[in-house]
């Protein structure tokens, strides 16, 4: 039986294991589209996208229009591809390029859908503090990640971890439950589950303003706000001298915050070993790492040493 014959859509680095494993379970990829290449780093040279990277790497020129057109569409339909397989691309297809393939569309999406539909189910699963996730492959169709479920995978977020450490695992589950499917589709065949119509949310895209910290709110939610938009935008306080990032925190333990010593939200309460411990709308958190304006990014401990203007009893 001849290769699979598969179109790969996708940009950023959580795509790469996605085309990794089209190409370890043999399927004969005609093309990979991906976004164009953008100005980076400092001198704000055009660079190519992880996808375009991993693309070249087996041999296969990229696809990069900026905006899907009358030429993109004839150009996929000359591919003749069985299958799109689409992962965090960036682009929301029209209906004539889904109707392309005989095996329609598949993509990889980072929740348990119908949770966190969107651009950024990862750092909002995270911000809002559940517990789980995982992966979802769905063939498309016009609505925002409304398609029918055919293979999900699980795992659980540690209490601890940033949408950055998860993003990662997830990339690789993504690419676990897509070589399932792939393997089904050329046995089987798929069977695909409407998604429910209870419980849906939607996973809006970060915007900067989004890493202001509310220490109002109680510790738990301060904390899951700051591992939730690690590492972009960022935790962040605003300050005189400008904006504080915070780059981490923790949890204070109850000896270390008695219910007595507890002030107004964002009080410095006393320094712990590994940073100051802070006042929230209920309990507190202990900042780990933080970032001055211009500066770099230094341990809680180390902060503390140079922080004349954070003592016990301050406002942050």
């Amino acid at each position: 039986m001849s290769a699979l014959r598969v179109l790969f859509m996708g940009t950023p680095a959580f795509a790469v294991p996605g085309l990794e494993a089209l190409f370890e379970a043999g399927c004969d990829v005609v093309g990979v589209v991906t976004q164009p290449d953008k100005p980076a780093g400092r001198g704000q040279e055009d660079t190519k996208p992880p996808v375009a990277k991993a693309a070249l790497r087996h041999g296969l020129t990229p696809l990069q229009w900026p905006r899907l057109s009358d030429v993109s569409y004839a150009a996929l339909r000359a591919l003749e591809a069985e299958l799109f397989v689409v992962v965090a691309y960036g682009k929301v297809l029209p209906q004539r390029y889904l109707d392309l393939p005989r095996h329609g569309c598949l993509n990889v999406h980072a929740s348990l859908l119908p949770r966190w539909r969107g651009a950024a189910p990862i750092q909002r699963a995270v911000i809002a503090g559940d517990e789980r996730t995982g992966v979802c492959v769905m063939q498309m169709e016009a609505g925002l990640d409304t398609g029918p479920v055919c293979h999900r995978l699980t795992t659980d977020i540690g209490p601890d971890e940033t949408s950055s450490a998860l993003h990662d695992r997830l990339s690789v589950l993504g690419a676990q439950g897509l070589s399932d499917v792939l393997a089904r589709l050329v046995t089987n065949g798929l069977t695909f589950e409407a998604q429910s119509l209870d419980g849906v949310t939607y996973a809006n895209r970060l915007e900067k303003g989004d890493g202001r910290i509310d220490f109002t709110q109680d510790a738990r939610a301060v904390h899951d706000l700051v591992r939730g938009v690690h590492p972009w935008p960022g935790g962040f306080v605003d300050r005189s001298d400008g904006a504080l990032k915070i780059q981490s925190t923790r949890l204070a333990t109850a000896a270390e915050v008695p219910t007595s010593d507890l002030q107004e939200a964002a009080t410095v309460l006393a320094p712990a070993a590994d940073g100051p411990i802070i006042s929230c709308g209920r309990g507190a958190v202990v900042l780990t790492s933080l970032q001055r304006p211009g500066r770099r990014v230094i341990s809680g401990a180390e902060f503390l040493r140079g922080a004349r203007d954070l003592s016990p009893g301050m406002r942050l």
